[in-house]
């Protein structure tokens, strides 16, 4: 048996829950993949807190499968950049920071038995949006970055092989001539229906 505690969040009236989501909204539809980075410096525990931020997502049975390796060190850099396809080099030296999400597949439980997850990929998916929308509301930019194939990423990291590459994003602040494309989002009745 799960133990349980009282969850009573602040109820707000809903002029502020509007206001609040409507605020939210206004920032996070300012967000874009960046391609071009500042080498500016980012402090590490920056990068903590934005993977601490992550790690409160929702996951299948509360087994949290997912695992992030934040990258700054410019050797292992270096290393990674040579791995992947030519057009994503320079970035991925440039930004301060590169954080490889992996998936973990199944755990072990203390007698060394697999110990199975749930909607793994489900769950990195939320994580990482809880991700993304961290560091972009701390004005840092990010790219989902998925260079493929992506298993030289367990392996140049050291990882087990219960966990498999999920996404390798490059973060930091975007750079002076930075640009991204004028893009239009779809408005609300293409994406969401009320009954």
């Amino acid at each position: 048996m799960v133990d349980s505690i009282p969850y009573r969040p602040a109820r707000r009236p809903p002029d502020e829950v509007l206001e609040t989501l409507r605020d939210l909204y206004q920032a996070m539809n300012s967000r874009r993949s960046v391609r071009s980075f500042s080498p500016d410096p980012v402090p590490r525990e920056a990068i903590e807190q934005a993977i601490r931020i992550a790690g409160t997502a929702p996951s299948g049975a509360h087994r949290q499968p997912w695992h992030f390796v934040a990258i700054s060190s410019a050797d292992l850099k270096a290393k990674l950049r040579v791995a992947v396809e030519e057009t994503e080099r320079e970035y991925l030296e440039i930004a301060p920071w590169l954080i490889v999400v992996f998936r973990r597949d199944y755990d072990y439980d203390k007698d060394g038995l697999r110990s199975k997850n749930y909607y793994m990929t489900e769950s990195c998916g939320i994580a990482v949006g809880f991700l993304l929308a961290a560091l972009h509301l701390a004005g840092l930019a990010a790219l989902t970055h998925t260079p493929a194939p992506m298993t030289f990423l367990r392996d140049l990291l050291g990882r087990p092989e219960n966990e498999k590459p999920f996404l390798l994003i490059p973060v930091g602040y975007p750079a002076e001539d930075c640009t991204v494309p004028n893009l239009r989002r779809k408005p609300l009745e293409e994406i969401a229906e009320f009954r």
